[in-house]
């Protein structure tokens, strides 16, 4: 068979403003590691024979259709506006239309440089692209909206970050790759027709329903606001929130220094590059809600009234913060067994995450082994889970079925970054197991599954991961 993507690309169709025309750079001997073949039926992708697709996945040809851009973007990175970001080492090679009636992105990540790079190699190594696959492949499987991962590909070349690295190439798949610092590009630079033009098509491709520029930036404050409950719910730490790291579609995008908690404390950071804390886990909301209001900035540009904008604009960003923490109250209140809703809920909640903080207990594997001896022996004193317990156990009785619910809420299995870490090391050893029994495993996180009980396990003290990188 020969590899068939039906492309139908329309962000190609935008003005040449909004893109760079940019094909990928070949590499020297691409090899194909993984293909994703649940994807590629719901993108109504024929595969072709392995050597033909690690030639298309790493950019040596070109299937036809492809369109290939580089976009162009902006954005706050830490809080310091950059007015020019862009893709510096993806293309956009096209996109479909699935199976279930979406339209995605089909992107090649690590492809080259190209007039986005700012100097950089435009290169990925392998960890990294592992790393996303992995991670943003479970993350699906977890119920939360992501990118997601198509193919990887060896590129039998060397890039240089810490040292020499292998290279690899990922095919990345997005809802679309719209973000919020796509609109600040527009809006910074006053194009206001570049900025009109961009809505409509967000307004078009996303939400439909949504009237106006008004009507999109309630539509994406709704779509983070249940992004970020998601991500707290699972102990999701993002590690570089950056507004072109939000996407407009409310899908998690760009795995760079990500990583799941172990041991529950709300000021976990592990990116290398977060030195203050700014994307630590319980900030998450609150960078949510200031991510959105700059794009609330950006679409106020183009409004004949701006006053009344102005003024619309901060309702609605005013209430993203309430719209947050009931999203994320549903999502704990299933985590500890609870569908009804009571006033002390946030209480009860709250109480037992004061606790696990200070007792070192590990977030995924207390809340899987609620109610029983496991979930007390994640606590250096467990007479604190016991106090607490007392009152969860009067309350659970006055529910139906806290059994299902807390199983349906709590995985058993997380990507957890000590494993990641030695998946990426064998691989580079050219040992590639240990990244297929990950993506096997974690396609069920919240299945028991007795063969998988080494994976649920926390780190050691010598297998602690403290810090996670970018691997630009």
């Amino acid at each position: 068979m020969t590899l068939t993507i039906p492309f139908d690309n329309s962000y190609a169709r935008l003005p040449n403003s909004f893109y760079a025309r940019q094909a990928p750079i070949p590499v020297r001997a691409p090899r194909l590691i993984a293909f994703n073949s649940e994807l590629a039926k719901v993108l109504k992708v024929t595969p072709g024979e392995v050597e033909e697709m690690a030639e298309a996945f790493a950019g040596n040809t070109l299937p036809d259709g492809a369109e290939p851009i580089a976009q162009l973007y902006s954005g706050h990175q830490f809080g310091n506006y950059n007015p020019q970001l862009g893709d510096g080492r993806a293309v956009l090679l096209g996109e479909t239309i699935g199976t279930d009636g979406l339209r995605r992105d089909i992107q090649l990540k690590g492809s080259g440089p190209t007039p986005f790079s700012r100097q950089g190699d435009g290169r990925a190594w392998l960890g990294p692209v592992l790393r996303e696959y992995v991670v943003s492949e479970a993350m699906h499987a977890l119920g939360i909206p992501s990118t997601r991962a198509l193919a990887a590909v060896e590129t039998g070349e060397i890039v240089l970050r810490e040292g020499p690295m292998p290279g690899a190439v990922l095919t990345r798949v997005a809802q679309s790759h719209l973000r919020v610092g796509t609109f600040q590009v527009f809006a910074a630079r006053g194009q206001l027709d570049s900025l009109r033009r961009l809505t409509e098509y967000a307004i078009d491709r996303h939400y439909p329903d949504a009237n106006g520029p008004m009507g999109l930036l309630r539509a994406v404050v709704e779509a983070q606001s249940q992004l970020i409950a998601a991500w707290m719910s699972v102990g999701f730490i993002h590690g570089v929130m950056n507004t072109d790291n939000c996407s407009i579609a409310g899908e998690t995008i760009d795995y760079g220094p990500c990583a799941f908690m172990d041991s529950y404390h709300p000021n976990t950071v592990y990116s290398s590059i977060d030195r203050m804390g700014r994307y630590a886990y319980s900030n998450q909301p609150d960078i949510a809600v200031w991510n959105v209001a700059q794009l609330a900035t950006a679409l106020i540009q183009q409004m004949e009234d701006k006053d009344a904008a102005v003024e619309e604009a901060t309702e609605i960003v005013h209430a993203m913060p309430a719209q947050l923490q009931e999203g994320w109250l549903k999502r704990f209140r299933a985590k500890i067994g609870l569908m009804t809703e009571e006033e002390g809920d946030l209480e009860l909640i709250s109480d037992l995450l004061t606790r696990m903080a200070q007792n070192q207990a590990d977030f995924t594997n207390t809340f899987r082994a609620l109610g029983g001896d496991a979930a007390r022996d994640q606590f250096t004193d467990p007479a604190a889970y016991d106090e607490w317990s007392e009152g969860w156990n009067a309350r659970l009785g006055r529910e139906q079925d806290p059994s299902t619910v807390m199983a349906a809420a709590n995985p058993a299995l997380i990507p957890r970054n000590h494993r990641v870490e030695k998946m990426i090391q064998s691989a580079v050893q050219g040992n590639y197991e240990p990244f297929q029994r990950l993506n096997t495993v974690l396609a069920r996180p919240y299945e028991d599954q007795p063969d998988a009980d080494d994976l649920k396990r926390p780190p050691s003290e010598t297998e602690v991961v403290h810090a996670t990188f970018c691997g630009t």
